[in-house]
């Protein structure tokens, strides 16, 4: 799990409070509108990874699902069980493939659907900070990690800012939704926490202080949205 320098470096009581502000999180409202007779699409986030569990960057790493990853997405399985799902979309990154594997196990009308792959709902470009440990950025200068984590223009090194994640998550939306309108179909997403603040920006129309707020629960369950 971490690493034992860490222990040395900082004391104990240290050590406990930054994880549970790490731990802590206020998940944001689920929107669930959906329709029996018009478009709908249902979004998810993956379901816990190993950089997860150890407080690591992941951005563009393919960090697999966890056991307790794997329990996730089948217990969203179950709340997706009685939907129609006509396409199946998902980020390119294992963990979101796996997870909408999962998801869709119990749905007879979909589990055998093929999966298509979008780069554009690909988990934020973290850049130089990609397996590097939150904990110990957590430690040695919070203020950074909130900066990176928190702001919408803030670009990191060799990566991404969440406005460039917005930006190509609009561009994947400009593109389905007229699709899902003139062939009326469901669609299943199952990406990242934040393509996901992209996803809900478009589709709730967010500020990107409100964007920036956003925070979903790893895999369990989806958040809907009709399409008009």
């Amino acid at each position: 799990m971490f690493d034992t320098v860490l222990y040395k470096k900082y004391p104990k009581q240290k050590i406990e409070e930054a994880l549970a502000l790490l731990n802590y999180k206020k998940v944001s409202y689920m929107p669930k509108k959906e329709s029996n007779t018009r478009p709908t699409v249902y979004i998810f986030r993956h379901g816990q990874t190993e950089d997860n569990a150890d407080f690591i960057f992941s951005g563009w790493r393919d960090s697999p699902l966890t056991e307790k990853g794997r329990e996730q997405a089948l217990e969203l399985a179950k709340k997706l069980k009685d939907k129609k799902l006509d396409i199946l979309i998902s980020s390119p990154q294992s963990r979101a493939v796996e997870t909408m594997k999962l998801a869709v196990s119990l749905n007879e009308y979909a589990k055998d659907r093929e999966i298509s792959m979008d780069d554009r709902i690909k988990e934020r470009g973290y850049g130089e900070l990609q397996g590097k440990s939150k904990l110990e950025i957590q430690l040695e200068n919070p203020e950074l990690l909130k900066k990176y984590r928190r702001s919408y223009y803030e670009k990191v090194k060799d990566g991404e800012s969440l406005e460039d994640v917005v930006k190509r998550v609009e561009d994947f939306c400009r593109e389905i939704v007229p699709l899902m309108k003139l062939h009326k179909l469901n669609v299943a997403v199952s990406c990242h926490g934040n393509s996901i603040r992209g996803l809900r920006k478009y589709f709730e129309n967010l500020t990107p202080k409100q964007v920036c707020e956003v925070e979903t629960p790893l895999g369990l369950d989806y958040i809907s949205y009709i399409i008009d």
